[in-house]
């Protein structure tokens, strides 16, 4: 990535960034609980990287998959693109085997195409979660 497109991208995190101050300082019941997700993302994009992998450990804590099925596994999810974005590789790869074995949007499209999970890209683990979750052929 060239340096105005990182200083671009840095910006628009910004932005979204002070956007988000207000919400999440907020604190509303339980329909906000995602919020750390939301911001550990943010914070890796501006690459805080500390502050990004307590947010989306705490998003993963106040909304586990045991309290909220649908919801829970969507901070699994953060927490691994986080992770990935923030070099943590192998905390990237944890998250990801736990989201790729639940019902989520974890499919191997996804991780063939999206460009979240290019950090990720070209490791032998990276590979082998894909692989276990391409499309079988039916007989």
């Amino acid at each position: 990535m060239g340096r105005s497109a990182l200083t671009q991208k840095q910006i628009n995190a910004e932005s979204v960034a002070c956007s988000w101050n207000p919400l999440i300082n907020r604190g509303e019941g339980n329909a906000h609980r995602g919020r750390p997700g939301v911001l550990g993302l943010i914070d890796a994009g501006l690459g805080r990287k500390e502050d990004a992998l307590r947010e989306g450990r705490k998003a993963v804590e106040l909304l586990p998959v045991a309290k909220d099925a649908v919801n829970g596994v969507h901070m699994i999810e953060y927490l691994a693109v986080i992770a990935a974005w923030t070099g943590e590789k192998d905390l990237a790869f944890e998250q990801l085997r736990i989201a790729a074995r639940l019902p989520s949007r974890v499919n191997y499209g996804q991780l063939k195409l999206h460009p979240f999970w290019d950090p990720l890209r070209g490791d032998p683990r990276f590979d082998k979660i894909v692989a276990s979750l391409m499309p079988k052929e039916e007989l």
